[in-house]
């Protein structure tokens, strides 16, 4: 009976780690956050509320940005190995065989391209060029030039547009719009990640600020995208989309957002970059809700 029970407690702490593993795999939260700003364009472009095809897409944006992510951490597993924020992951640990993980992110990649083709061959299309583009340009890009953010901000703007297009079947203003301002707002958000990592970073040969030092001239890049990213985030109001209250949320945001971004500027301090990091996590959220609620 005791060993029953002994072997019950292995079993179900081996599937525990099985599944943790997978969510670093997938970087589950990134996902997630993908899953949210696609399903907030779908929600957006519908006419009326449709349950199966909002959970279709977002199972099938998941498993795309799962592949995405898996097959980045294949192609860097000793990188992740060098520095302290990924050298627990599974392929850098040693608990996942890199068959494995190839396997999975075959499989993830062909089940997520076959859902978002079920809405049409447009959304299709951007997903296999998000995925193709942040695993294969991306990724090796990293090691070679601070080019591949913006490089990465592509695959990572398509979210919301592959939600609208899902919907409309076409790229017009409105996708675009919901591109855009996901785009910019990438850039002090990134910048300020790769400000706080940067000697983890420097680890693996990673130097992603503008100018790859924590000086001035990057921190002023991260200004003007904020700067520019405030009258890009008010257009949805002038196009229709969302309302004016939406409108006055988004712009209060955005200035908290460019003030941050300004302070880091001001005193280039590790701490100024956190407070912007944070507040950039705070930022997408925030703008995506006021743009649905607004609308509902």
């Amino acid at each position: 009976m005791e060993n029953r029970v002994i072997t019950v407690t292995s079993i179900a702490t081996a599937v525990s780690q099985k599944v943790e593993d997978y969510k670093l795999l997938t970087k589950f939260r990134l996902s997630f956050l993908v899953v949210f700003s696609a399903g907030i364009g779908y929600l957006l472009a519908s006419p009326s509320f449709n349950l199966v095809g909002l959970l279709a897409l977002c199972l099938g944006g998941f498993l795309v940005t799962g592949a995405a992510n898996a097959l980045n951490q294949i192609l860097e597993q000793d990188l992740d190995k060098q520095m302290t924020r990924t050298s627990k992951r599974p392929l850098a640990s040693g608990r996942m065989t890199t068959n494995e993980a190839v396997l999975s992110a075959g499989l993830m990649s062909l089940a997520g391209i076959m859902l978002l083709a079920s809405f049409n061959m447009m959304t299709a299309l951007i997903g296999m060029i998000s995925l193709i583009s942040y695993a294969f340009v991306y990724t090796p890009m990293k090691r070679i030039s601070p080019i591949a953010v913006v490089i990465g901000a592509f695959p990572g703007a398509f979210p919301p547009m592959i939600g609208w297009v899902a919907v409309t079947g076409t790229l017009d203003i409105e996708a675009l719009v919901l591109f855009g301002i996901q785009f910019l707002w990438q850039f002090p958000h990134f910048w300020a990640i790769a400000w706080v990592q940067y000697e983890d970073y420097a680890k693996a040969g990673f130097f992603l600020l503008p100018t790859k030092r924590k000086d001035k001239q990057s921190a002023l890049q991260g200004v003007i995208y904020a700067l520019i990213l405030l009258p890009i985030s008010i257009l949805p109001y002038f196009l229709g989309m969302t309302g004016l209250i939406s409108m006055v949320v988004i712009i209060l945001a955005g200035i908290y957002y460019a003030y941050k971004s300004w302070l880091l500027y001001q005193d280039c301090t590790r701490d100024s970059a956190r407070k912007l990091m944070f507040t950039s996590f705070i930022y997408l959220p925030v703008v995506l809700i006021a743009l649905i609620l607004d609308k509902l």
